[in-house]
């Protein structure tokens, strides 16, 4: 899946958001940005600091499977992503924001990415 996209600043683009947990999100952000090969796309943080949104390809949600995660369908309605500064939803911000980093994440390396950052985190709180 080709997951560089070239946008017209103008015209927004749907997207499909998958929510998780900050602490396996920001361990996914890393595995993906040391990867070779793959590229992470727009991430958004909750104000809170709580979660973080994965922009994905529309489409996504109906197939999303992942425990601990929820993938948001948008149908176009709603969320659409447009490569501004300003985060499209409010109470949230850019932590990857459109421009430093693809539009969306391949949903294949986003799913493996998270499953890695599982396992990190489970060995991690076992060493304590």
């Amino acid at each position: 899946m080709e997951i560089s996209q070239s946008v017209d600043p103008c015209t927004p683009m749907p997207c499909d958001v998958v929510t998780v947990p900050a602490r396996q999100g920001l361990e996914a952000v890393d595995i993906l940005r040391r990867a070779v090969s793959e590229a992470v796309g727009s991430v958004l943080h909750d104000d809170g600091g709580d979660t973080l949104g994965f922009l994905v390809p529309p489409g996504t949600a109906a197939a999303w499977d992942v425990p601990g995660s929820t993938c948001t369908e948008t149908n176009g309605r709603g969320l659409r992503l447009t490569p501004e500064p300003e985060p499209p939803v409010e109470g949230a911000d850019w932590l990857l924001p459109p421009g430093d980093a693809d539009l969306a994440t391949d949903p294949a390396v986003l799913r493996a990415a998270l499953g890695e950052a599982a396992r990190l985190i489970e060995a991690a709180d076992n060493c304590r």
